[in-house]
């Protein structure tokens, strides 16, 4: 699929967790970057809160280099709902070949099955007018799994 230069990605899964659990986990960057880069999908290092920040602040920065190509990347969680169990994050800064990046997790009730949630995850990247289309296609491949690998997660183990 040739890429776009505003890249739109919608996904969502329904969780085999309640919502209070999931939130506890997703809420947190480097929980939930741990979750999304398993094994194959491998894709950060060095991720760290930056400037003071932590799972509790925001606005809260946090950084990570991408394996595929070493860029920097600088994110930070600019808005949190506790109460609605939403969370949005922007690049702060241009990185491989993304000139823009912003993103909105959720954690919805299932009103009939209080054990299990329905979560969805936003994104939008404006890409660069000289980027590497090879690098952003790996990114956005792996950005289409990330769902998946949240849902995995949560996973309740067979019986």
């Amino acid at each position: 699929m040739p890429i776009q230069r505003k890249h739109t990605m919608y996904h969502s899964t329904i969780l085999e967790a309640d919502p209070d659990t999931v939130w506890a986990t997703v809420r947190d960057a480097m929980q939930i970057l741990a979750i999304v880069s398993p094994g194959d999908l491998d894709i950060h290092t060095d991720v760290t809160w930056v400037d003071g920040a932590s799972v509790d602040t925001v606005p809260a920065r946090y950084d990570f280099k991408l394996t595929l190509n070493g860029g920097l990347v600088q994110q930070e969680i600019a808005a949190r709902d506790e109460i609605n169990k939403t969370q949005s994050y922007r690049a702060i800064a241009p990185t491989s070949g993304v000139q823009s990046y912003e993103a909105t997790i959720r954690v919805l009730p299932i009103t009939n099955d209080p054990a299990r949630s329905f979560f969805d995850w936003s994104r939008v990247l404006e890409i660069a007018d000289d980027a590497d289309l090879n690098v952003v296609e790996r990114i956005i491949d792996v950005m289409e799994k990330q769902t998946d690998a949240v849902r995995d997660h949560f996973a309740q183990p067979a019986k």
